[in-house]
């Protein structure tokens, strides 16, 4: 069992690389259809496991694309890791869909929709209050 350091340490080195596959390595068009980036990566304790939170921005085609041509390229990946990375023995890999950015982005949105609201309430109250 590896230590909590190496495992963040690991983590944050596949993160790296496969960060650097998005960008040169992996030739499916498919990928390319979305912008595509590595958000967090979560590896196991034993080291044999490593899920690949990934940000997809684009249309929801895109992203269904992209996600497509994510899983087809797992071998790739996996195998591009085990050259780049010196384990014992390279994790399997998983790519999951992060949609943690979208979800805050639509929490600020209606955070600022009920700022407004608010001072448009205000304003009208001092309206009222003036008007009497």
């Amino acid at each position: 069992m590896a230590t909590n350091r190496r495992v963040s340490r690991v983590a944050e080195l596949i993160k790296r690389e496969v960060s650097q596959m998005l960008l040169n390595g992996i030739k499916d068009d498919r990928v390319g259809t979305g912008m595509v980036s590595v958000t967090d990566v979560d590896v196991s304790g034993d080291l044999q496991h490593a899920k690949i939170y990934v940000s997809i921005y684009g249309t929801e085609e895109a992203k269904a694309e992209t996600m497509a041509g994510l899983k087809s390229a797992t071998g790739f990946v996996r195998s591009e890791l085990g050259a780049r990375v010196r384990l014992r023995r390279t994790p399997e890999v998983v790519f999951i869909e992060d949609r943690s950015i979208e979800r805050g982005t639509k929490v600020l949105s209606l955070l600022n929709q009920l700022q407004y609201q608010r001072s448009q309430e205000i304003t009208d109250e001092d309206d009222e209050q003036i008007s009497e």
